[in-house]
C-alpha cells in the first residue's frame, strides 16, 4: 500500500497574481502544480487533493449579476456557484494531472468528486455573517436585496456595500464513502473543492444548500482525519511558517509540535486570521484527531520539504 497524503492546494496554485486570472492562466498554473504533485506520486504517495475557489466563485457571481442586469436572467445561488467552480476547477486539475502522467508514463488516473459538506444550521457563524462575497453595490441596492432577498450586507471601508455570508465549520463530507472507495482503488481524487458545497439538514434528514463558504483548509483537515491520511500537506504561497511575521524579530520555523503551534496561535500576533491562522488550526485539528504529521510549504518546494530541506513540519 502506498502512503496517503491529503493536499490542500491554495489559491496561488490557480491564480498567480492579479494580472493572470483568465481560465488559460489558471490552467497554466495548475499544469505547474501538477508537476510537483506528480513528483509525489512517483515517490510512492497516493493523493486526495482539496483546493480553494474564492476568486472563481467571485467571477461566477459577477457574471451572474451582469447577466441579470443586462439580460434579465436569473441570478445563480451561492451554493450552485460553488458546485460550478468545483466542476470547472476539478476538470482543469484532472486534465493537467492526466497530461503530466502521460508525459512521464505514469499509470494513474485523476477524478473529481463534486462534494457536499454538512454544516450545522445552528453554527454561531450564521448569526454573525462576516465573509464578503460578490461585487460592490450602492447602498440602495444593498438595502433592497437585504429587504427582498434576506441578504446580510455591510458597508466596506468607504468602497461601497457588499453581501456577507457565514463561514461555518465543516462537519461531515456527504460523499465520503465514494471518495474512500476511489482512494482505495488507487485513484487520485480531487474533492472538497472550495471547502465543499455547504448544506444543512433541515431536521428531517433532507439536505438543502445554504449561502455560506467553508474554509478549504478546515475541510481538507476533516478529509485527512476521515481518511486517516499519513500526511496532511498545505500547499500555499510561503515556503515556511514564520512567527513575528514581517517584523524585525521574524523567525522562520522548521518544525513545531502541536503544543507549540497552539501557543503561537493563542498569542494572536503571529498568524493572520485570513491566511496562516486557519492553516495552523487545520493542522492542529488533524494531529489532535490521530494525524501523524502536517507540512506547510509552497507547491514548488514540496519535493525539498519531503526530504527535510524546506517547509514547516507540525508533529504531535
Amino acid at each position: 500500500m502506498s502512503k496517503l497524503a491529503v493536499v490542500a492546494v491554495g489559491g496561488n496554485a490557480l491564480i498567480k497574481d492579479e494580472k493572470h486570472v483568465s481560465v488559460e492562466d489558471q490552467e497554466q498554473a495548475l499544469r505547474e502544480t501538477s508537476v510537483h504533485l506528480t513528483d509525489m506520486i512517483e515517490a510512492g504517495w497516493n493523493l486526495a487533493i482539496g483546493h480553494g475557489n474564492g476568486p472563481q466563485v467571485g467571477f461566477i457571481l459577477r457574471r451572474s449579476e451582469i447577466a441579470a442586469k443586462v439580460e434579465g436572467m436569473h441570478e445563480v445561488p451561492l451554493d450552485v456557484c460553488g458546485a460550478d467552480s468545483q466542476g470547472a476547477i476539478g476538470y482543469e486539475f484532472q486534465q493537467a494531472l492526466r497530461n503530466e502522467f502521460f508525459k512521464r508514463g505514469v499509470d494513474r488516473k485523476a477524478v473529481t468528486v463534486v462534494t457536499q459538506m454538512l454544516v450545522d444550521k445552528d453554527d454561531p457563524a450564521f448569526k454573525k455573517p462576516a465573509k464578503p462575497i460578490g461585487s460592490f453595490m450602492e447602498e440602495a441596492e444593498a438595502k433592497r436585496r437585504e429587504r427582498e432577498m434576506g441578504w446580510s450586507v455591510v458597508e466596506d471601508a468607504g468602497r461601497g456595500w457588499r453581501r456577507v455570508v457565514a463561514s461555518p465549520l465543516p462537519k461531515e463530507i456527504i460523499e465520503f464513502d465514494a471518495v474512500k472507495t476511489l482512494i482505495d482503488a488507487g485513484q487520485i481524487v480531487i474533492t472538497v473543492g472550495g471547502g465543499g458545497i455547504p448544506v444543512i439538514d433541515r431536521g428531517d434528514g433532507e439536505l438543502v444548500g445554504t449561502a455560506a463558504v467553508i474554509d478549504k483548509d478546515y475541510a481538507s483537515s476533516l478529509l485527512a482525519q476521515a481518511l486517516k491520511a499519513d500526511l496532511f500537506l498545505i500547499a500555499t504561497a510561503v515556503e515556511k511558517v514564520a512567527i513575528h511575521f514581517g517584523k524585525p524579530e521574524q523567525k522562520w520555523i522548521d518544525k513545531m509540535t502541536v503544543a507549540e503551534a497552539k501557543a503561537y496561535l493563542e498569542e494572536g500576533v503571529h498568524f493572520a486570521k485570513g491566511s496562516m491562522a486557519p492553516k495552523i488550526q487545520a493542522a492542529i485539528w488533524y494531529l489532535e484527531n490521530g494525524g501523524k504529521q502536517a507540512l506547510i510549504t509552497t507547491p514548488e518546494s514540496i519535493g525539498r520539504a519531503l526530504r527535510g530541506e524546506a517547509g514547516t513540519w507540525i508533529v504531535p
